[in-house]
């Protein structure tokens, strides 16, 4: 659960199947405090999320007695520590692999999915794209990925305004990410939540449509300011608005002075080869810490053969 935005517990599915179910069952406790335990049962079949506690927590406005405003600090400091141990799990397995992983954030409207396909198609025959689909229902936007050719799996997070880390493990364990390609995660439509959640991603790509308002960055500024790169989308549409792009650019820099700037559009192709380079870029990042880590691993190898044939002679 959220502390932020006081979102609530929901049933978390991943293609349709329950994301508990891998796990076994949960058994549900509410203490006096109003925190909500729930334990999992996981049955012995080796899965790496087996045996695990997991605690939500009631809003801060909330009928909880004695819930206190440090206590909702602390509640949330400890959600986070957890997410983040998930996503250095999942970091490690997509470094192992060489895959490039990018976080998508925006809020709901701003052309996430479209673009996306967009991408996914200007990408074939170059760069093999897995997509991880984020939304509280509905599978539509992974099966309009999937009608691209690309692997996508959905990840439904119920009552849940974004992804986490155990989420997005999860949904990797149903992939098969092939190694040095690309995987897309594309977050629940929302500026607020997902700035806090690492996933294990290379980037957090912000996209911010011309649609909308240009003071969205100093509106939503934790986004921003944790996003690499800023897609400003829909550009072919600036002719019929009034939307101020260096107003817009002027104020995600207010918040986050290095974030990049890539002006695009799915429609006209504007910007697009430029996106495309600032993905392959870091592809090839990623597998060159690839063959560093087999490097690494081989030289450890080689010494230990060699100690091991010095204490035989």
């Amino acid at each position: 659960m959220c502390t932020t935005c006081g979102c609530g517990d929901g049933e978390v599915k991943i293609d349709g199947e329950d994301a508990h179910s891998a796990d076994g069952h949960a058994h549900e406790h509410v203490h006096a405090d109003g925190t909500r335990h729930t334990h999992d049962h996981g049955h012995e079949h080796g899965h790496e999320h087996a045996h695990e506690h997991r605690h939500s927590y009631a809003p801060a406005h909330s009928h909880a007695p004695g819930l206190g405003a440090r206590r909702m600090v602390q509640i949330e400091q400890d959600i986070l520590a957890k997410n983040n141990a998930y996503a250095a799990k999942n970091r490690e397995r997509l470094a192992d692999r060489g895959v490039f992983t990018l976080n998508l954030v925006s809020s709901p409207g701003s052309g996430k999915t479209t673009l996306l396909c967009k991408t996914i198609e200007m990408l074939k025959g170059r760069r093999q794209v897995t997509v991880i689909e984020g939304d509280q229902q509905t599978s539509q936007d992974a099966e309009r990925i999937r009608a691209t050719g690309a692997p996508a799996i959905q990840i439904n997070t119920g009552k849940g305004c974004h992804l986490d880390a155990h989420m997005v493990g999860h949904a990797m364990e149903k992939l098969e990410l092939a190694d040095d390609s690309l995987l897309m995660i594309e977050n629940v439509g929302n500026l607020v939540c997902p700035a806090a959640f690492d996933l294990g991603e290379a980037y957090k790509v912000v996209i911010l449509s011309v649609t909308e308002g240009e003071d969205k960055p100093i509106k939503y500024p934790d986004m921003f300011r944790a996003a690499s790169l800023m897609l400003m989308n829909k550009c072919d549409l600036l002719p019929y608005l009034s939307f101020k792009v260096d107003a817009a650019i002027e104020f995600a820099r207010r918040v986050n002075p290095g974030i990049e700037v890539i002006q695009v559009s799915a429609t006209s192709g504007q910007g697009m080869d430029q996106w495309l380079d600032w993905i392959e870029k870091g592809s090839a990042d990623a597998r060159e810490q690839r063959q560093q880590n087999v490097d690494a691993l081989r030289r450890r190898v080689a010494e230990l053969e060699g100690q091991l044939a010095s204490r035989k002679a």
